[in-house]
């Protein structure tokens, strides 16, 4: 276990990292997402639920909100790191396109529009932040996560 600082933190975290985690109960099912300080757990920024979404989707959505978040900030916050536990998310946001199946239904219209909104920001926009995968081997669970693992 990671060497912790005085709010529970593990000390390798750049203080001001955004922390991103997105929870689905079914697959599909209600998806929602949101952003946290990594380092101490304050909530940024939190979306949904939405209808007949999955997880990937939704860490992606969190991924590209937080990269949105910082860019409005401004250059001070272009370093500051973003932490994500999912490979899949972080490798949408590389590709800069989501590779979901999920079709367009009568249920899940109102979160589709999120993605193309998301893709397009991220093919009109330039971003400096590091993405990094969160190490919950060493620091237990993203401080994003809504805790409802069984």
């Amino acid at each position: 276990m990671a060497k912790r600082n005085t709010s529970g933190a593990p000390i390798e975290l750049t203080a001001g990292a955004l922390a991103v985690d997105a929870a689905c109960s079914g697959n599909p099912g209600d998806m929602e997402y949101r952003g946290v300080q990594a380092w101490d757990g304050k909530e940024i920024f939190k979306k949904g639920p939405y209808p007949d979404g999955t997880n990937n989707i939704g860490e992606f959505l969190a991924l590209v909100h937080a990269l949105a978040y910082f860019h409005q900030l401004g250059p001070k916050y272009a370093q500051t790191p973003i932490y994500s536990d999912s490979m899949t998310a972080m490798a949408w946001v590389r590709k800069k396109k989501a590779n979901t199946k999920v079709a367009l239904t009568a249920r899940n219209k109102a979160w589709l529009p999120l993605i193309e909104r998301a893709e397009q920001w991220l093919a009109t926009h330039t971003w400096q932040n590091p993405i990094r995968k969160w190490d919950t081997d060493r620091w237990g669970e993203i401080p994003a996560d809504f805790g409802r693992k069984k």
